[in-house]
């Protein structure tokens, strides 16, 4: 065989051997992702929930038997992320009360209805943090005033901050947090159908933030190459594996 046979052969593998590597590396970087929980890597500034990974849920107990579960389906929220971290950020909420989703199609009327959240009146759950006590690493107790039905009564939320990483799909800086507290709904005048439905409503939330700059992007053209809702194409296909 002629040496620039041979080297024309050395030289397609290697070439090959690239191709597949680049072909590979975003699930790569999927499959070995991690994140810090150490507040001080985290870039201040404005960070913005992301639309696609968060959930808010209210259940309470039914009739003793068990703890009925609704979703709410539609919010906003902004957090200021300081540079002291949790102890020095805050966040701001906006959910949309009509976005109630109880499984039950009846049950969402009247949860939405004159007697309930009456949405036609007051379209809008907000919650603004006012405090923050740390009770450890990267978690804390997190005060603010919830507003229901329009009236406003302060509540208080266990937070855990689950971490810090750009995000290894769309290199967007990302927070993660959990938290998880419970209210009393007569103090908002929620009373209906009480005692077959409790008092206390517990609430759990689960939330991505993405830094407002990296959000604003999305806005101005720079395309989304994530596998999130709605994408189509060779990058959802090839990552769909891995969300």
């Amino acid at each position: 065989m002629k040496k620039h046979s041979v080297h024309a052969i050395v030289a397609r593998a290697l070439w090959i051997s690239v191709l597949a590597i680049v072909a590979s590396c975003t699930p790569l970087q999927v499959v070995t992702h991690t994140v810090s929980q150490s507040e001080t890597r985290v870039p201040p500034g404005q960070y913005e929930l992301d639309p696609h990974h968060w959930s808010i849920t209210f259940d309470v107990d039914h009739l003793k038997y068990s703890r009925f579960t609704m979703r709410l389906d539609r919010a906003t929220a902004k957090l200021d992320w300081d540079e002291g971290g949790l102890d020095r950020s805050s966040v701001a909420a906006t959910i949309d009360a009509a976005s109630v989703d109880t499984n039950v199609p009846l049950l969402d009327k009247l949860v939405k209805g004159a007697d309930m959240f009456d949405v036609a009146r007051y379209p809008q759950i907000r919650f603004v943090s006012t405090h923050f006590e740390r009770t450890g690493d990267a978690r804390g107790t997190l005060t603010g005033d919830l507003t229901i039905r329009g009236t406003t009564q302060p509540v208080t939320l266990d937070v855990t901050f689950n971490g810090f990483a750009p995000d290894p799909l769309t290199k967007q800086d990302t927070l993660g947090f959990s938290a998880e507290g419970h209210f009393s709904r007569a103090r908002f005048g929620l009373s209906t159908w009480f005692p077959a439905v409790g008092d206390d409503v517990n609430v759990r939330i689960q939330a991505e933030f993405v830094r407002q700059s990296a959000a604003l992007g999305r806005a101005t053209g720079v395309p989304d190459v994530s596998f999130r809702r709605g994408i189509n194409g060779p990058v959802r296909d090839q990552l769909a594996a891995f969300a």
